[in-house]
């Protein structure tokens, strides 16, 4: 199956904010299904290509965005100001979802999201505030709560350097290592000029706030949901997503657990099975 590829600067919003960039991978015959992409936090769409031509593969086209701060899109690197502006960058993903799934015919294809790590909490945190036309949620280790707790003396000097100097990056401590088994995409993860190395105070604080809320709300979430995690994630937190996991109101909800994998499972060496069996998942809720 050829597949249409299109990439280019999102610059006309329907709310005001900065430039953002996406990337989309469409199937060039019947389009089955159209699936948004939201990345992590220090991450971009691009890294998600291998998954979408899978996707494409199953008859699935996909639209990735990166969101303000991140990747191509402008503005300074992993900073805001409320967390709701980055779900203001996720409504202009779902507008090109729609746009993608409406595409030449009179009956628009079915809608999904996704969201890994950060972008997980963003696409739960979306579909609480308006679920829309999506079929369902599709999250990659969300991230809910950190693997490793914080120390309270932190989280106190992390709330302060949020009100004084909000912009204040630390380092991150994300590292290739951590991320995939594949070396190879380890040493491209480091070496990659648009993933940074530090996390701002501000988008910390705002962050916590975020995931606080969303297990507050997490009865509210009543679409199909598919969960995968890798048991052996040194980033984000395994229990605080079984407990949100659990709170869903979903009916329809999956959880996979994938032994051993660390916290990017798309790109770990068994990425293609996973691909397999969220394109399956999709289609089965089309």
């Amino acid at each position: 199956m050829s597949i249409e590829l299109d990439e280019g600067t999102l610059g006309k919003r329907a709310v005001s904010g900065p430039d953002l960039y996406y990337a989309s991978a469409m199937p060039s015959g019947g389009v089955k299904a159209v699936l948004g992409i939201i990345h992590g936090y220090a991450d971009h769409g691009a890294r998600y290509r291998h998954v979408m031509g899978a996707l494409a593969e199953h008859g699935i086209g996909s639209i990735a965005i990166d969101m303000r701060g991140h990747g191509r899109a402008l503005g300074p690197r992993g900073f805001c100001n409320r967390f709701d502006e980055f779900l203001d960058d996720a409504r202009e993903l779902r507008r090109l979802v729609d746009e993608r799934a409406r595409g030449r015919g009179d009956t628009p294809a079915p809608t999904f999201l996704f969201g890994h790590s950060f972008g997980g909490l963003v696409a739960t945190s979306s579909i609480l505030e308006n679920p829309g036309s999506f079929k369902g949620l599709v999250l990659s280790a969300p991230f809910f709560g950190l693997a490793l707790e914080v120390p309270q003396v932190k989280v106190v000097a992390g709330k302060l350097a949020s009100r004084l100097f909000p912009r204040l990056g630390l380092p991150s401590g994300l590292m290739g290592k951590d991320m995939t088994h594949d070396p190879a995409k380890a040493r491209a993860y480091d070496a990659d000029p648009l993933v940074f190395p530090k996390a701002t105070a501000r988008w910390f604080t705002e962050t916590v706030g975020a995931q606080e809320r969303a297990l507050a709300n997490a009865s509210r979430l009543t679409l199909p949901l598919y969960v995968a995690f890798g048991t052996a994630d040194k980033v984000a937190s395994i229990s605080a997503a079984k407990r949100i996991f659990a709170a869903a109101g979903s009916a329809d909800k999956t959880w996979d657990a994938r032994e051993g994998l660390y916290h990017e499972v798309l790109n770990e060496p068994s990425w293609k099975d996973l691909a397999e069996t969220i394109a399956r998942w999709i289609l089965a809720h089309a």
